[in-house]
């Protein structure tokens, strides 16, 4: 459990390459690797730059075609979907001056007919259907495990974040692009899904109170801003996500599920893949006690209770 959360496993099987020296992740879709590379050929198969992944023709759904090249110096969004999923409204996601999107993951459309058709509703680039290879190249860049998932990168072409879905559904006009991750997040429908990636750090508050969520994130933000730096620093993924919950359907529906009080303020952390909470019930949620909370729950001094 402490190996599926560290490396945020979301379905299997999965095949992580890791540096045996420093313990880094070399590739995080192994499979693929094997598939695409069954003599070692490319060994040790770590993360290329995305302008030599991407390298290549791009089409658009009219026919043209221009080289991956004209991205560079761009905010680009990189979109893995299929004809099934839902189609993405161009008022979801515009151009934004410097910012492009691209669709390199249609490849699941089980026929080129079907891409056809999927993309002919789409405003923004593809990487052609007959282009397996590079396909597959960006999929094990960026270790997807499911779809539909927007990467958005910077003009260097790394990650800013890879949740860009949730923030454009959270963000339609795209006020807050290109949407660098927040140390705290409010939960919502869209992003809690986040829940199940990894041990959460969730703080009920009653919404009811005016300014009572937005206090409770100004509040965990410094705790969330070290933790994310410390992991940062070694080149790791924070192991705690930072949500503020407040009063809703779907909250209600997480307290039930997990079996929590209906207390508010409510300090909890919730590991659903080890099925397991940790509660802390206290008339008054200070810094210090946050931190401990984390601290202790860092250190494994915490007894987990089952959800």
């Amino acid at each position: 459990l402490k190996l599926w959360n560290k490396y945020r496993i979301s379905n299997i099987p999965s095949l992580i390459f890791l540096d045996a020296t420093t313990g880094k992740v070399v590739c995080r879709n192994g499979l693929l690797v094997i598939r695409d590379d069954p003599e070692g050929l490319e060994f040790p198969w770590g993360p290329k730059p995305f302008r030599e992944v991407i390298a290549g023709p791009l089409l658009r759904n009219n026919g043209q075609s221009l080289e991956s090249s004209s991205l560079e110096g761009s905010h680009v969004g990189v979109y893995f979907s299929a004809h099934w999923v839902s189609v993405w409204k161009d008022s979801y996601f515009h151009e934004y001056g410097d910012a492009e999107l691209c669709s390199p993951r249609m490849s699941l459309c089980r026929s080129e007919e079907s891409f056809k058709q999927y993309f002919s509703e789409m405003p923004w680039l593809a990487v052609p259907y007959t282009d397996e290879a590079r396909r597959s190249r960006l999929n094990r860049l960026y270790g997807i495990q499911g779809i539909p998932t927007l990467i958005v990168l910077d003009p260097q072409g790394e990650v800013i974040t890879r949740q860009g879905r949730v923030e454009v559904l959270n963000d339609e006009d795209c006020r807050e692009f290109p949407w660098h991750p927040k140390p705290v997040l409010e939960l919502s429908d869209s992003n809690a899904t986040q829940l199940n990636e990894g041990p959460c750090l969730v703080l009920f508050v009653d919404s009811e109170d005016d300014g009572e969520s937005e206090a409770a994130k100004q509040l965990i933000q410094p705790i969330a801003e070290k933790i994310i730096a410390k992991y940062k620093a070694k080149e790791e993924e924070a192991p705690l996500l930072f949500f503020v919950a407040g009063e809703d359907d779907m909250t209600d529906s997480l307290r039930d599920y997990t079996n929590l009080p209906e207390a508010a303020p409510l300090l909890t952390i919730l590991d659903m893949s080890a099925r397991a909470k940790y509660v802390m019930d206290v008339e008054e949620i200070t810094p210090a006690i946050v931190e401990a909370f984390v601290n202790d729950f860092l250190a494994e001094k915490l007894k987990p209770e089952p959800i």
